[in-house]
């Protein structure tokens, strides 16, 4: 079976809208990676970025946090909401998994955490979207956090909008955008399993 192209599902779907901009919670995992998906989104959708990622580690989520509110500051794309960071629920959900490979179970349990969360906020808020930045990663699956997200769809009753933010170029333009802005660039997923296995790879 042919897998779903979430990218044009998503232009698709803006195509619907018809010049309305219906408000859209964004989840983020960084500056880099939210500043071409908001080059993307921030005509066709009132976007707010809610950086929730409990995953981070203390000093990485710091300074990654505080990236991505200058971004939001200098360029206006979108109002922020900042989640607490609930390091506890990471490890909670991460336990028996340790040692899982990148990409793996406990990846997959890390998604839904921060994606329930950003369906949980969408619905509080009354915000008609939610969509997360993640897909923009060569690192991550698109079709596990699409249909991670099409289930919470289901749960709570807001739209998700279903992205591939990698296609067309989305990654590279992350990149330039970051060197265009100065902005800092990590190297590693955030959580101290993936800067474990960075520092065994190097």
């Amino acid at each position: 079976m042919n897998r779903p192209d979430y990218d044009k599902l998503m232009q698709a779907e803006i195509g619907a809208l018809k010049g309305c901009r219906p408000r859209l919670l964004l989840h983020s995992c960084c500056a880099p990676c939210s500043s071409a998906c908001l080059e993307r989104l921030k005509d066709s959708f009132k976007v707010t970025v809610f950086y929730y990622n409990p995953n981070i580690e203390a000093g990485e989520y710091e300074v990654r946090k505080a990236e991505q509110l200058r971004l939001l500051e200098e360029t206006g794309w979108a109002d922020a909401l900042d989640g607490d960071h609930e390091s506890r629920e990471f490890y909670r959900i991460a336990e028996g998994l340790e040692d899982a490979p990148e990409g793996g179970a406990r990846c997959m349990k890390c998604y839904r955490l921060r994606l329930e969360r950003t369906a949980a906020e969408a619905k509080r808020l009354g915000y008609e979207y939610f969509a997360t930045t993640l897909t923009i990663s060569p690192q991550k699956s698109a079709a596990a956090l699409n249909a991670i997200g099409g289930e919470l769809e289901r749960e709570y009753g807001i739209k998700w909008l279903h992205t591939d933010f990698k296609k067309r170029g989305g990654y590279l333009r992350s990149c330039e955008l970051a060197r265009e802005l100065r902005l800092y660039r990590q190297d590693y997923c955030g959580c101290e399993f993936s800067r474990r296995a960075r520092t065994c790879n190097d």
